[in-house]
């Protein structure tokens, strides 16, 4: 095993009866005391490799190694793994005392040592006094931190979260992403996640594992799969963005030229060995474009006309729409003096060419 990695998934394929795979040819390693979060939309198989670590679903093939042990073919009460679903799964019978020492007592922990057990765990949530409520008695968050004491309580080696903040509200959930994640570094323990948001997968994420039709896209810190994606999909997934298309017309020193399908423009992109006829796609974040009615030296530009604009608090969200007829979005900062309107046809999108994220087709 490489240093510093704990949890190997090795060749893992996943089916259902005779159905096509769900997880193809899986490699992931997961490094020791790491927050990663398995992110994708719904049906990639980020849950399926999570219950797969679990134990609670069998690889059709391929082998699971935790802290160098094969585990593949263990139940999920002999890995040192524990889960936290998004439903929390408490006892709704027992107080809260109780369901975090559950599996104390399951193991025949002396009570002494329970007690203190579950007085560290109350006081490390956040819920000391809490202790006789029961579930009922509690809000989402506070359940959800209930959950989490009682999977921590066992000093699992791999603590897995199922979309743990997904029936939260959205200002419970933002709190809950800093606590989990603090809570992660207190604890030392590794963590893997379950999303579908991309924005929770990079407030808390070590590393990101963006998964796609049942293989991997691509690892990578938030902010290398933010500004360095590898395919079409991670750019588009991840965060929001302008995609173009078109390939080389013209090769110069530390440059090309590239004509975007369809049209007639043609934009600049740093020259990395690219032949004539090369294809790519080009990424341009929205934050990174600007509205111009002049066009100025050394930036990429497109022409276009206004469509409409959206206020949505943190920034304006403008829509413009170059000569093919594809939007381009653009974050305008608040305070944009800007007057946009629609009976004029010669505005300009412009962007620094450093910003432009190139992807060979």
């Amino acid at each position: 095993m490489t240093k510093n990695v704990f949890v190997q998934l090795l060749n893992i394929c996943k089916s259902f009866d005779q159905d096509e795979a769900v997880i193809k040819n899986l490699d992931l390693d997961i490094r020791q005391g790491e927050f990663l979060t398995l992110l994708g939309p719904s049906g990639c198989g980020k849950t399926t490799t999570l219950r797969m670590i679990a134990g609670f679903e069998l690889p059709t093939s391929g082998e699971i190694v935790i802290d160098g042990e094969n585990i593949t073919d263990k139940p999920p009460y002999k890995r040192c793994v524990n889960t936290v679903f998004q439903n929390y799964a408490l006892f709704p019978h027992m107080n809260i005392y109780d369901n975090i020492a559950f599996g104390l007592k399951m193991k025949k922990v002396p009570k002494s040592k329970i007690k203190d057990k579950i007085n560290e765990m109350l006081k490390m949530v956040q819920l000391e006094g809490y202790e006789n409520r029961m579930p009922s008695q509690l809000s989402g968050g506070q359940m959800q931190r209930v959950a989490i004491a009682r999977a921590v309580v066992n000093s699992p080696k791999v603590l897995l979260l199922d979309e743990p903040l997904g029936a939260l509200d959205l200002k419970l959930r933002k709190q809950m992403q800093l606590e989990l994640k603090h809570l992660q570094k207190i604890l030392g323990i590794t963590f893997v996640f379950v999303t579908h948001d991309q924005e929770e997968a990079l407030t808390m994420s070590d590393r990101i594992v963006v998964m796609n039709n049942g293989i991997i896209e691509q690892i990578g810190t938030p902010e290398e799969l933010y500004e360095h994606p590898k395919t079409k999909f991670v750019a588009d997934f991840l965060g929001e963005t302008n995609i173009l298309e078109g390939e080389v017309i013209k090769l110069k020193d530390d440059e090309v030229l590239l004509k975007l399908e369809q049209e007639e423009d043609i934009i600049r992109i740093p020259n990395l060995n690219y032949e004539l006829g090369d294809r790519f796609i080009v990424s341009v974040r929205p934050e990174r474009i600007r509205i111009k009615e002049v066009v100025e030296d050394g930036d990429v530009w497109l022409a276009c006309k206004y469509k409409e604009s959206v206020y949505v608090g943190s920034n304006i969200k403008v829509i413009m729409i170059v000569k093919n007829g594809k939007e381009i979005i653009v974050n305008e900062p608040i305070g944009q003096n800007f007057n946009f309107s629609d009976e004029i046809n010669d505005y300009f999108v412009t962007w620094n060419p450093n910003h432009t994220i190139v992807i060979k087709a």
